[in-house]
């Protein structure tokens, strides 16, 4: 009787929900679901700039506002001022002046960033932090929320196929990645919570080492020096992030290429060790990224053997 009292009161709220609702009601993947969302948003204010500001430009949003003082890829800011898109300050804390004045009639944020904030947005406007298991789970979401639906599947009809004819060319043997950073190295793994790039590279039929492959919710380990010899891949892509600027990064490279415990990796030994670009690895945000990834795995995994 009280499960099913309980999924009466349920059913109850989410009908008055809808009821209030004057536009869309978004009821999966988002926080404090289900929300209310205009039925064509005409200035949308994005508060992180990897996925929300790269696939909302994809998927043509009216953006009007995102924290490009923390965008990690140049040619995203770019494309950003481009389209006339202000800046609102860190990601880390937006300006909620910023905000408001820019009048937004949505905002769209990420549920794991941005959770704890969530009140004080959504006094400015109806807000959707969208909270989804991978990268192309968000694309569709956002499209969702933007009322783009299935632009999503259009914009990853050419991923999809490239990544196809990809799979079949890629070798055998496993591969490592590794971030270097000031402070130590991360393993984004491949598992069911892979990180954008490392999705893709799964998709793609690249197959990494046991100590980077997970079942579980894992997303990146922190592993030591003496971990680095279970990154024992054929191949070793490597990505350099010092920080948001990028001048120390080779200082960083030289140090760590440096060290006898790096030398002793088969892959460098091999002279199998690429640096990929930071902006691809560290600053993913939708297909155009997820294409870069595939470049580098035709330029240093099908063709760097």
């Amino acid at each position: 009787m009280r499960i099913i009292v309980t999924i009466l009161i349920f059913c109850l709220s989410l009908g008055a929900a809808h009821a209030q609702c004057m536009g869309r009601t978004i009821s999966a993947n988002v926080f404090n679901a289900p929300i209310c969302v205009p039925e064509t948003p005409l200035r949308v204010v994005v508060l992180d700039p990897f996925y929300n500001l790269g696939m909302g430009l994809e998927l043509e949003l009216p953006l009007v506002g995102a924290p490009l003082t923390t965008a990690q890829d140049d040619a995203l800011r770019h494309a950003a001022e481009e389209a006339s898109i202000l800046d609102i300050g860190d990601a880390r804390q937006p300006s909620l002046e910023r905000i408001v004045a820019l009048k937004p009639d949505l905002i769209i944020g990420d549920a794991t960033l941005h959770a704890q904030s969530y009140g004080m947005f959504a006094k400015i406007a109806p807000t959707a932090l969208i909270d989804a298991d991978n990268w192309k789970g968000h694309l569709r979401v956002l499209a969702e929320i933007g009322g783009k639906q299935g632009a999503d599947v259009r914009l990853l009809a050419g991923y999809e196929e490239r990544v196809a004819a990809l799979r079949e060319r890629v070798p055998e043997g496993a591969v490592s990645v590794l971030r270097i950073t000031p402070t130590g190295f991360h393993v984004y793994v491949s598992g069911p919570a892979a990180y954008g790039p490392y999705a893709v590279l799964r998709e793609a039929g690249v197959v990494r080492t046991a100590y980077e492959t997970v079942t579980d919710d894992t997303s990146f380990k922190r592993p030591g020096w003496e971990d680095l010899a279970q990154l024992d891949g054929k191949i070793l892509l490597y990505v350099v992030v010092s920080g948001y600027d990028t001048t120390p990064d080779d200082a960083l490279e030289a140090a760590t290429l440096a060290n006898p415990f790096w030398q002793m990796l088969p892959a460098v030994q091999a002279g199998h060790a690429y640096r990929v670009d930071r902006s691809t690895w560290m600053g993913f945000h939708g297909v155009a990224s997820a294409h870069r990834v595939l470049d580098d795995i035709e330029r240093y995994i099908v063709n760097g053997q």
